[in-house]
């Protein structure tokens, strides 16, 4: 750093905090290190009694932390972000629509292993609002050697770590079985929990069909639902592993391809995910009928990310597929399902 006269400071940038004093009302940082002098900034300084000042003295090979802020957001930003402006040298990711975050985990473990950069993000798989902060970016120190900047630009190359994939709005059918509520002995309560949730996404619910725990009827059913152009099948009642329960046979009778029958997430155990051909089949527990969080919640912003989940995936929630049940549920703001 320099020391030059404050009239000939415009455009340097401050290497320590400024701290303006008004006795008995106010007492607080009026320039922040790092901050860039502008012509209105002359008479501040002046008056709070800086007649120098200790600023940057630009070397070549060395940026500032402004200037690496915005080559790391170009680097590490993909898809459906808008950027706030960078402040004190940190610059925040913004979603640009609703959609499911995306974190390359790896790389972001990788980058921020370099030293001296960070990037800081939300969980991987969260579902995101319009508007939301969903990550930011910036160097530790006030001028950084533009070598590691080069550095993560290699490790990264044309990958990106944080991106935001849109919900496709899907036309669901709902099947729901047992006898109770086929022959109405109970009211059916799965269907408008089911499309509660369904319709948050912007998914039309195209019908429910009712069915008794009749394993021939439940295939025809959900067969019918994709032949009436539904892009996902939810299947609601006859999950559990008592005899009378017929749904997953049905569902494999279709000749959908069986991914779990079960899940390592609490509620959710008994959840059965399948796919004939791209179109997911889901079988879902009771738990889903009268528990706020589940599964569900969990697979459904993937599933309309257009996300084809595996067996792994499934199985990856067992860290972190423990909910709390708290009293006043916080979800997606809380612990369930982020453990990877």
């Amino acid at each position: 750093m320099k020391k030059i006269p404050v009239k000939e400071a415009v455009g340097s940038v401050l290497c320590h905090d400024i701290t303006q004093i008004i006795p008995g009302v106010l007492k607080d940082i009026a320039f922040k290190k790092g901050h860039i002098i502008v012509e209105e900034d002359i008479p501040v300084l002046l008056s709070i009694g800086k007649e120098n000042l200790f600023v940057w003295e630009k070397k070549e090979g060395y940026l500032h932390e402004n200037d690496a802020a915005a080559r790391l957001t170009a680097l590490t930003a993909g898809v459906g972000l808008t950027f706030s402006e960078v402040k004190e040298g940190k610059i925040n990711f913004i979603a640009a629509y609703d959609g499911l975050l995306v974190i390359n985990t790896e790389l972001l473990l990788k980058l921020n292993c370099l030293g001296e950069i960070i990037l800081v993000t939300l969980h991987n798989n969260y579902p995101i609002k319009k508007g939301q902060k969903v990550a930011g970016t910036r160097v530790i120190p006030l001028v950084i050697d533009e070598e590691k900047i080069k550095k993560a630009e290699n490790l990264i190359g044309d990958s990106k770590i944080v991106s935001i994939i849109p919900y496709t709005a899907m036309k669901v059918g709902i099947v729901t079985t047992g006898s109770e509520v086929y022959h109405g002995r109970i009211k059916d309560a799965f269907g408008p929990v089911i499309r509660s949730k369904v319709e948050e996404y912007g998914c039309e619910v195209l019908g429910q069909v009712i069915c008794s725990d009749d394993e021939e009827k439940i295939t025809e059913a959900v067969e019918t639902w994709i032949d009436k152009g539904c892009d996902m099948v939810i299947c609601t009642g006859g999950m559990s592993v008592d005899p009378d329960d017929v749904t997953p046979a049905a569902i494999i009778k279709t000749g959908a391809e069986l991914i779990t029958y079960g899940s390592p997430v609490l509620p959710g155990a008994m959840f059965l995910l399948a796919y004939k051909g791209d179109i997911p089949i889901l079988g879902l527990p009771g738990c889903v009928m009268y528990s706020r969080t589940t599964i569900f919640d969990l697979v459904l912003p993937r599933i309309l990310a257009k996300e084809k989940l595996s067996f792994v995936d499934i199985a990856r929630y067992g860290h972190g597929g423990l909910c709390m049940e708290c009293e006043v549920c916080r979800y997606p703001n809380c612990n369930f399902g982020k453990g990877y």
